[in-house]
């Protein structure tokens, strides 16, 4: 329990962190993955590489920080860090490996001037605190996730039984345990952990699952990045036949049950969890908008499929905008997604119920858009696909 003065140091602090808080974590990146080898696979490099993720934790130890007297404020924040954390099996012995890293950090970066021994008390008391909700609650997920039907806890071995090219880019892996066992019905939009090993080096991937799960299998749909190790070794080398472990599936971006119009919007590869979404929706007779925002007709991925459930489902509407103009007759509009485009495809009634993935611009723009349509922002969801940023 943190004492009143080492609470009013760490809001002492908040001033340095909100100008100071990335070179901080990005020192504390480099230390911990340079010194500690053996956790470099719980984290993408080419986060590290574009800045993503020290600049994911400068944010969320700023925020806090900010809210240590009233951890509630913190909101959905803790929720996202816990399901990260158990589709890449952070465990209890990371912890004080993490939290050495960050006091060090702290000391190196700030300077013994600032980063006083009471500051350095009061930070590793701070995170002793954080640390002891974090590993509670993962705690408590892995034995839901180990006592559920058809769950398991760590790694459990995935034969690839089918892939299928959905677009340019995008290759669908649908998955069967190789134990022949049933497997945990994931919630539409969760995601599942991968756990490759590429010359052997060990990287750990959390990959959307894009259809509903039926209790026998698995499938993701994964979008070839320039970059990607992981992405370039399942389209390369991954064939039918070939094992992988997988973590058990998480995330608390998930369909909520109700009645109102649902508006699922994606650009690119965030299509994928709104297609498990989608099942789901059309399993009753809820108003869905699907709104997909794509470069062209050939990046495009599951436009027959998603066409093919509008002939069968009258409550399905979709309206589908390409950024460029290839000739393609299926684009319902040519461009960016503008507010004056959105308010054209939602429905009337703005009480609807929004879900929204793409790349970082895409989403802050969908996220304004809504917000100045009327859509009440308590029912307009996000998440990310790599380290959780602000929208602004």
């Amino acid at each position: 329990m943190l004492t009143a003065e080492q609470r009013s140091i760490i809001k002492a602090t908040v001033p340095l962190l909100e100008s100071g808080g990335e070179a901080l974590t990005t020192h504390f990146y480099t230390m911990m993955l340079s010194e500690y080898p053996e956790v470099r696979p719980l984290f993408n490099q080419a986060h590290q590489a574009s800045g993503d993720q020290p600049r994911a934790l400068a944010n969320g130890v700023l925020m806090y920080a900010r809210h240590i007297d009233q951890l509630e404020q913190l909101g959905g924040l803790v929720g996202q860090i816990i399901n990260k954390h158990v589709a890449l099996q952070i465990l209890p012995e990371h912890y004080p490996i993490v939290g050495g890293c960050l006091l060090r950090a702290i000391k190196e970066v700030l300077g013994e001037e600032i980063a006083t021994p009471a500051v350095i008390d009061a930070w590793g008391a701070a995170y002793g605190q954080l640390a002891d909700i974090l590993i509670g609650a993962e705690e408590g997920l892995y034995r839901q996730k180990q006592e559920a039907a058809g769950g398991w806890r760590g790694s459990r071995e995935f034969r690839l039984v089918r892939r299928e090219q959905e677009s340019s880019e995008i290759v669908s892996f649908y998955f069967a345990p190789v134990d022949g066992k049933p497997v945990l019905k994931a919630d539409p939009g969760q995601y599942i952990g991968l756990q490759v090993f590429i010359d052997g080096v060990e990287h750990r991937r959390n990959y959307s699952l894009s259809a509903l799960c039926d209790g026998e299998q698995y499938r993701i749909s994964v979008k070839r990045e320039a970059e990607g190790k992981v992405s370039n070794y399942l389209h390369d080398e991954l064939k039918v036949g070939d094992s992988v472990p997988m973590f058990p599936p998480a995330g608390d971006f998930t369909l909520a049950d109700g009645d109102k119009p649902l508006v699922l919007i994606s650009g690119g590869v965030g299509i994928t969890p709104t297609l498990a979404m989608l099942e789901a929706a059309l399993q009753g007779e809820r108003p869905v908008h699907f709104i997909h925002c794509a470069r062209n007709g050939a990046v495009h991925a599951f436009a027959d499929w998603i066409d093919g459930l509008a002939a069968r489902h009258p409550q399905l509407k979709r309206f589908y905008c390409y950024a460029e103009d290839d000739g393609s007759q299926r684009a319902t509009a040519v461009g960016l997604l503008s507010q004056e485009q959105l308010e054209q495809w939602l429905p009337q009634e703005r009480d609807v119920d929004a879900y929204f993935l793409g790349p970082k611009g895409f989403m802050a723009a969908v996220k304004r858009h809504l917000k100045g349509l009327g859509v009440p922002e308590q029912q307009s969801r996000y998440e990310f696909f790599g380290p959780a940023a602000a929208l602004e």
